[in-house]
């Protein structure tokens, strides 16, 4: 890729790496709740997940998925009923007791695993069929024809190098948002905004139609 076309790209994926979704919502949710680090390395999953759906794009099978009505159906549903599972759970739970906030990271009481965590991103991240054709239709069209696998390869790695930036922000901006609220009538309402927003992706999901291929 030329100079000129990698410097069109970056801020074009940027924007949107940044694209407030269900995933960054799980950052900014892990950050207030469980602190930076954990919300970070939770988001490994979501980089996996991401990888696997780029790998599957840059072979033509993201084109597969699209071009088949039922698997974009199934999946499609799976993952809204899993978002809206998550929101539900969110909605439900208590209000975290937050440690005192002198530290440069306010760890909570009663993190669970982290296993747990990744899992969690990484499975609302290849639950969405959406991200597919984000991956199908925005990543190829960087890549040089000439040179295709390098190319893309190239484009691949700057966009997770991007994501995971972009994860880090999230959990940053949660982990404020945490200091603020570390009363837990406040974190109580954190929990509330973010299971509904949850909830609302997964509609929104369940929604979404096959785009015309």
């Amino acid at each position: 890729m030329t100079l000129q076309a990698y410097l069109f790209f970056l801020p074009a994926c940027l924007a949107l790496n940044l694209s407030f979704g269900p995933n960054n919502l799980l950052s900014v949710t892990y950050g207030a709740r469980y602190g930076l680090r954990q919300a970070t390395l939770a988001g490994s999953g979501r980089l996996a997940a991401f990888a696997i759906m780029i790998t599957l794009s840059g072979l033509g099978m993201g084109t597969l998925l699209l071009a088949s009505e039922t698997a974009f159906t199934v999946v499609k549903f799976a993952g809204a009923a899993y978002l809206v599972w998550l929101g539900i759970r969110l909605l439900r739970a208590p209000a975290p007791t937050v440690a005192p906030l002198h530290r440069a990271e306010a760890e909570p009481e009663a993190v669970p695993p982290l296993k747990r965590l990744i899992r969690q991103e990484f499975t609302v991240a290849i639950g969405n069929p959406k991200a597919i054709l984000i991956f199908t239709a925005f990543l190829p069209q960087f890549a040089v024809a000439d040179a295709y696998a390098l190319s893309y390869t190239q484009v691949a790695l700057t966009f997770l190098a991007l994501e995971w930036t972009t994860l880090l922000f999230y959990g940053w901006l949660g982990l404020r948002m945490g200091r603020w609220t570390s009363k837990p009538g406040a974190m109580h309402w954190l929990n509330r905004v973010s299971g509904g927003m949850m909830v609302f992706f997964g509609v929104l999901l369940a929604l979404a139609r096959r785009p015309a291929t």
